[in-house]
């Protein structure tokens, strides 16, 4: 019964991908940012609980760690050809997602501080930093203080409004932290392969929660998405190698985004989508089951200590 319960934080993830990519049908891109990291958290939470809590199970089989644990009886667990391999192959993966994520902070600290750099060297107008460069591009730069970074093939490619349009959304992307919100969707990416997909959806999300705070901006959104389009297509054959932690107007599904805004603005439902409630529900239910069996191995680890009885 433990083990299953620990199974099913770790199968929850799989359902997740399909609900997330239509919250952003039924939500705000601000409630459906928040939706889906929140809920991505929870499973990438739920999934490590599950991993760690069957590695350390298996360990304490082995005498070595036993004796460590100060286990005065064996702990009782199902049989040792079962629990054995599946603790074998969750610290296995959990070693694996560790390392990749470690490799992944150092490459995208590297790549931020090597922006930070750039940006510095260059005279700020406001929170406006102009690089020049023959590659359009254009990204909300995270830190303090926050900068808008833009390259002067960019500025060449739009008129005067759409580059009003195009600083709007960098700031929004600013105003809204939406950095943080990108490196949690990349933190439960690394925890659990069905996450990726939502990883996407918090990707989108985010850029279209900045779509909209431009289009509020500068009252026109016909025109920001005419500056979105327009910027897409002028960075689309440009190498760009900036870090993921660092949004821009350029990223995501652009055609998909360019719909959106040549509606009009979405309404806030007056109650939580079903499809969002979905999905919250099955991250809270991915955290309960993991700390449910972990609290019933704690519990056979203090019977096997000697501490209590059953």
């Amino acid at each position: 019964m433990r083990t299953v319960l620990l199974l099913i934080p770790l199968l929850l993830p799989w359902a997740a991908p399909a609900p997330a990519h239509k919250v952003l049908d039924r939500c705000t891109p601000v409630a459906a940012l928040w939706t889906l990291t929140v809920s991505a958290l929870l499973l990438a939470a739920g999934t490590v609980a599950a991993l760690g809590t069957l590695a350390l199970t298996g360990l304490l089989r082995i005498p070595a760690f036993a004796a460590l644990g100060e286990l005065v009886h064996p702990l009782p667990t199902p049989s040792v050809r079962l629990v054995l391999p599946l603790a074998a192959l969750a610290a296995g993966l959990l070693t694996l997602a560790a390392l990749a994520l470690v490799r992944t902070v150092l490459r995208q600290t590297t790549g931020l501080r090597t922006a930070r750099s750039e940006a510095g060297r260059r005279p700020a107008a406001g929170d406006l930093c102009v690089v020049d460069s023959p590659r359009p591009d254009a990204y909300a730069l995270p830190g303090r203080p926050h900068r808008i970074v833009v390259t002067t093939a960019m500025l060449r490619s739009l008129d005067a409004r759409e580059r009003e349009a195009l600083f709007a959304h960098e700031r929004a992307h600013n105003a809204g932290h939406h950095h943080y919100f990108l490196a949690a969707a990349e933190l439960a990416a690394h925890c659990h392969p069905a996450l990726r997909p939502v990883r996407e959806a918090i990707r989108l999300a985010a850029e279209r929660a900045a779509d909209e705070a431009a289009a509020t901006a500068v009252g026109d959104r016909r025109l920001t998405a005419r500056a979105i389009a327009r910027a897409a297509l002028a960075a689309h054959t440009a190498d760009t190698s900036r870090p993921v932690m660092t949004p821009a107007a350029t990223t995501g599904p652009v055609p998909r985004r360019v719909a959106a805004l040549l509606q009009p603005a979405p309404r806030v439902p007056r109650a939580m989508p079903w499809i969002a409630a979905l999905l919250a529900a099955c991250a809270l239910l991915s955290c309960a089951t993991a700390a449910t069996g972990a609290l019933h191995v704690h519990q056979d680890i203090e019977v096997a200590q000697g501490e209590t009885t059953h």
